[in-house]
C-alpha cells in the first residue's frame, strides 16, 4: 500500500515546555533553554552546559507505581505518549486488538537509572539493586512501557541510530500503517543527562567546551565550537488519511517522503550521502527540490560537519534558493528525539505560517550560502525537509507537508 498517513497526535516533552502549545509558544519566542547542568554537579568535567525539560515533575503526570520502574527518560516518553494519544482523540480500547504499535528511537536507554543502581551495586551489594534495572536500561524500554500503559498489541519496535533514529522511526511507524495498521505511535523521547551518560558524551570529541549559555551551539556559526545535548523529543500518532477523515480527526499534516542511507568509514574516500538522503526523500515525496519551502537542518554545530550540510543544500537547491532553519539551537540535539521534534516542529510551522528561528547565530559564514532564518518569518509553507544525522554516519531525511487530496 502507498496510502498517505498523517499526524493526527503529538506529545512534545523538550527544553521549550511540556506540551505542543508551550513548546511552539516558547518556539517563536526563540527561548534558548541551554543552561548550566543543574541534574548533576558537572564541575569535573569539561563541558557543563545542557538542555533540560523544565519543571517536569513525574508525580504530576504518571502513576506512582511506574516512578520506581523507570528512568527519567522512560518518564518523558509516557508523558509525550499520553500528551499525543489524547491529542489526536484516538480511542484505543475501540480499535482491534492488533491495531496500535508504538515504534520509538533511542541512543542510549535508562543511563541515569544504570547509574543509579550500579552505585548500590558497588557501594551496598547485589541485594540492593533493584529488580527493574533488567529492563528499566534497555534501549527498547520507552517502546514497551508505552505498549503495555495503553495495551497496544500492534506491530512496534526500536530504532537506535542516533540524531537519525526519530526520523527512522516514524518512517518505520509509516511504513506499518501502509501495511494496513489501524494506528502507530513514533518518534523518539532521549536524553542521558547523568554523570555516567555524560562520560560517554565526552568522549565522543563533539561537545562544546564553551560556558557561555548563548555562545555553546552556533550551527553555521564563524564561531561554531561543538554541540550541545539535551533531553526530550516528541512522539506522534500515525494514521492513514482515510482512516483519520472517517473519524473526523484533526490533521496536522502529512508525511510525504523519506530515506535513509550510510556514509563510507571514517578515513574512507568515500563521501558523505547526506545528498543521497536528501534526493530520495524528495523522490519518495513525488517532489522537486523547487516545493520545498523551508529546511530544517541537522545543524551539528562543528564547522566541518555543517560544511558538508551546506554543501548538500547547495547542490539540492542552489545556493539561498531555500530558507533553512535550525530550531535546535534553542533545545540542544536531543539524540534519537531531536529529528522527531523537528518533524512536530516544522508541521507547526506549516499550520501557522511561520519559520521558526535559529538562535544565537549571529556571524553566518557567509560562504556556505544559506538563507539562514535567525528570527521569526512570515511565509507560505506546504512542505519542509527535516534532515538528521546521527553519529557514526547515519544519514536520514524526511519529507513533511500539508495532505494532498
Amino acid at each position: 500500500m502507498t496510502s498517505t498517513v498523517v499526524v493526527t497526535g503529538m506529545g512534545v516533552v523538550a527544553p521549550t515546555g511540556i506540551g505542543v502549545d508551550e513548546h511552539w509558544a516558547a518556539t517563536l519566542r526563540g527561548t534558548c533553554a541551554i543552561d548550566r547542568v543543574s541534574r548533576f554537579d558537572p564541575t569535573p568535567y569539561r563541558s557543563t552546559l545542557a538542555a533540560e525539560v523544565p519543571g517536569f515533575v513525574p508525580e504530576e503526570h504518571l502513576p506512582s507505581r511506574l516512578i520506581p520502574q523507570t528512568d527519567h527518560m522512560t518518564r518523558l516518553a509516557l508523558v509525550a505518549a499520553d500528551q499525543a494519544l489524547q491529542n489526536a482523540d484516538l480511542d484505543v480500547p475501540s480499535l482491534p486488538e492488533f491495531g496500535v504499535g508504538v515504534v520509538t528511537a533511542s541512543s542510549a536507554g535508562g543511563f541515569d537509572f544504570g547509574h543509579r543502581e550500579l552505585e548500590k551495586l558497588w557501594s551496598k551489594g547485589p541485594e540492593h539493586v533493584s529488580a527493574y534495572q533488567s529492563f528499566a536500561w534497555f534501549y527498547a524500554v520507552n517502546t514497551g512501557q508505552i505498549s503495555i500503559r495503553h495495551g497496544l498489541r500492534g506491530p512496534s519496535g526500536v530504532l537506535v541510530t542516533e540524531q537519525a533514529g526519530g526520523l527512522d522511526a516514524l518512517a518505520q511507524a509509516r511504513r506499518q500503517v501502509r501495511q494496513g495498521t489501524r494506528a502507530m505511535i513514533g518518534g523518539g523521547v532521549d536524553g542521558s543527562l547523568c554523570a555516567w551518560g555524560w562520560v560517554a558524551q565526552q568522549t565522543g570529541g563533539r561537545l562544546s567546551t564553551a560556558q557561555a549559555p548563548d555562545r555553546a551551539y552556533l550551527p553555521f556559526d564563524a564561531g561554531a565550537c561543538g554541540q550541545v545535548p539535551g533531553e526530550g523529543g516528541a512522539l506522534l500518532v500515525l494514521e492513514s488519511a482515510d482512516d483519520a477523515r472517517a473519524r473526523g480527526a484533526e490533521v496536522y499534516g502529512a508525511l510525504l517522503g523519506y530515506a535513509a542511507t550510510f556514509d563510507p568509514p571514517p578515513g574512507s574516500a568515500g563521501p558523505s550521502t547526506l545528498r543521497r538522503a536528501a534526493e530520495l526523500a524528495l523522490r519518495d515525496a513525488g517532489v522537486e527540490a523547487r516545493d520545498i519551502d523551508v529546511v530544517f537542518a541537522d545543524a551539528a554545530g562543528l564547522p566541518d560537519l555543517d560544511r558538508a550540510e551546506a554543501q548538500t543544500l547547495a547542490e539540492v537547491f542552489g545556493g539561498c534558493a531555500v530558507p533553512v532553519t535550525a530550531p535546535k539551537t534553542m533545545t540542544g540535539r536531543l539524540a534519537a528525539g531531536g529529528a522527531s521534534l523537528d518533524v512536530a516542529t516544522a508541521l507547526l510551522a506549516i499550520r501557522h505560517g511561520v519559520i521558526p528561528p535559529t538562535v544565537n547565530v549571529t556571524r553566518p559564514l557567509p560562504d556556505y550560502r544559506l538563507d539562514l532564518v535567525t528570527r521569526p518569518r512570515r511565509a507560505t509553507l506546504s512542505a519542509a525537509l527535516v534532515l538528521a544525522r546521527g553519529h557514526g554516519g547515519f544519514n536520514a531525511a524526511m519529507v513533511v507537508g500539508r495532505e494532498r487530496r
